[in-house]
């Protein structure tokens, strides 16, 4: 977990596990400490009161150490904490990083790897935590107004906690939250389509299509799914911020297809033969160097080695096996070409289809999934969207923030032909921006849509903030070690 201080507090904390199973702090920001109880003093001079927010954030599927900086104003996070003199707390993700209660993440291990334990973690945690500031030990969401802020499968945990535990955080703010899980998510490429360069666009459509057809027709390759290999640099898109400039990997492989001899093609492109020639001289002369270094090509892009390092490694501190798990077992989100029946042009092979993805899962957790056919994708997806209302959630004090341009966009209640209006009490607001972008105040600063979508919701939050009235009388804290149905399995007898 990590802490920053606008008001009393900034912190950044990581739960890290002995061999033992004792839960052991390691801090990656310097917890300050607190050497009197007299009222707690801004750098100006001004009696903080004694009732300011705290900021919670996780960074979901990921280590937590590179997410300082949303302990800062550099972020919405710090923006709101300055705005209401609030603290800012990072709480890494379960099985992320270096908080694992398991020696290795192999499938069996990861059995308390869920939505709802992650939920039950952020609400644990928040009940419990004893604070290193002035009454941390009373600043619980009873006594305190809290607020859940997160962005992608976080954002979409801020909303699922708030359905889930209606009464713990006073408010939350969800950037590009995938609130809907969805099994055969070809919509991400679909939103890149439309608003990456149109002559770009053209002309990877006219290769995809050339392949499809030579592939289809042929008697005699094998894998042909691996094509898929080619959504890697459409993927790059999502790096892409307002703030980005022309040299983005993205950029760089449009450039490598639509100029020829100086000159840019037309919104139409030029061609199959042209585009065909160039995107694969593209890959061959800089790409694959880029995505496999000194890896042989089908090492780095085949997915039919079940032996493979990839799938096998259980290693902790590997994002991408965690964040697999979550794939297979509850969200799906496969991102993979459109259906193969329809006329929709397309810019990633329609050979790739959720089997493709499905198998893997089976290779990657072969432990506790025979085959594919035992892989619980459809079921679990049915699961969260049933129990978390996808796109029909209904919470008090959530603001949701989205952007055109973001590829999620798809699974968020900013989704085309979704139906949710903005209200008072759950506003939507969405700007240009790309996956996202209203997190980090530089955004801000280069484009006003953006601006705009932050603005608002400090302006929610400085109202709801004001809204709350603390308790005449504060209810007993749970005991660290009481055994609670729904507590979560993690933080049990961590102190932090």
């Amino acid at each position: 977990m990590f802490t920053g201080l606008f008001g009393p507090l900034a912190l950044c904390i990581q739960a890290v596990f002995a061999r033992n199973g004792n839960a052991m702090r390691a801090p990656i920001a310097p917890i300050p400490r607190i050497y009197n109880d007299g009222p707690v003093m801004s750098r100006n001079g001004t009696q903080l009161p004694p009732y300011s927010p705290i900021i919670l954030s996780t960074p979901g599927e990921g280590n937590a150490e590179p997410f300082t900086g949303y302990l800062t104003n550099g972020t919405i996070n710090g923006q709101i904490a300055q705005q209401q003199n609030g603290s800012t707390i990072v709480l890494e993700h379960r099985y992320y990083g270096l908080s694992n209660p398991v020696p290795n993440l192999s499938g069996k291990n990861l059995r308390y790897h869920t939505i709802h334990q992650a939920i039950e973690d952020l609400v644990y945690f928040a009940n419990n935590v004893d604070l290193p500031q002035m009454n941390g030990a009373g600043l619980s969401p009873a006594t305190a107004p809290w607020i859940l802020i997160g962005g992608s499968y976080s954002g979409a945990l801020t909303s699922w906690t708030m359905v889930n535990h209606p009464d713990v955080f006073w408010a939350g703010y969800a950037s590009s939250a995938v609130v809907e899980a969805i099994l055969d998510y070809w919509s991400y490429f679909e939103i890149i389509r439309e608003f990456m360069p149109a002559n770009c666009s053209a002309d990877i459509a006219v290769v995809i299509a050339y392949v499809d057809e030579v592939f289809s027709s042929s008697d005699t390759l094998t894998h042909l799914d691996d094509v898929a290999g080619v959504r890697n640099n459409l993927w790059d898109w999502q790096s892409l911020q307002p703030e980005t400039g022309p040299g983005a990997k993205f950029f760089e492989s449009c450039d490598a297809l639509e100029v020829k001899n100086g000159v840019n093609a037309p919104a139409t492109g030029w061609g199959l033969e042209n585009a065909l020639s160039a995107w694969g001289s593209f890959w061959n002369s800089s790409y694959i160097d880029f995505l496999c270094g000194e890896e042989g090509v089908v090492d780095c892009l085949g997915t039919y080695n079940p032996n493979s390092t990839y799938f096998t490694s259980t290693a902790l501190d590997n994002a991408d096996r965690s964040w697999t798990w979550i794939i297979c077992n509850e969200v799906g989100f496969l991102q993979e070409g459109p259906p193969p029946a329809g006329d929709l042009s397309a810019i990633v092979t329609r050979i790739v289809q959720p089997d493709y993805d499905i198998r893997q899962c089976a290779y990657m957790f072969s432990d506790v999934f025979a085959s594919p056919a035992d892989v619980p994708t459809a079921a679990g997806i049915a699961n969260v969207n049933s129990a978390y209302k996808g796109w029909n959630i209904s919470v008090d004090r959530l603001f949701f923030a989205n952007g055109q341009r973001d590829p999620w966009r798809a699974s968020t209640v900013s989704a085309d032909g979704v139906d949710r209006p903005s209200t008072e009490t759950q506003p939507i607001a969405i700007g240009n921006g790309f996956h996202t972008s209203d997190l980090l105040t530089a955004n801000g600063r280069v484009d006003p849509t953006v601006l705009a979508v932050q603005n608002e919701a400090l302006a929610y939050m400085k109202i709801w903030l004001a809204e709350w009235t603390p308790p005449s009388i504060s209810p007993k804290r749970e005991e660290p070690y009481s055994r609670k149905v729904n507590s979560s399995r993690f933080f049990k007898g961590i102190v932090v």
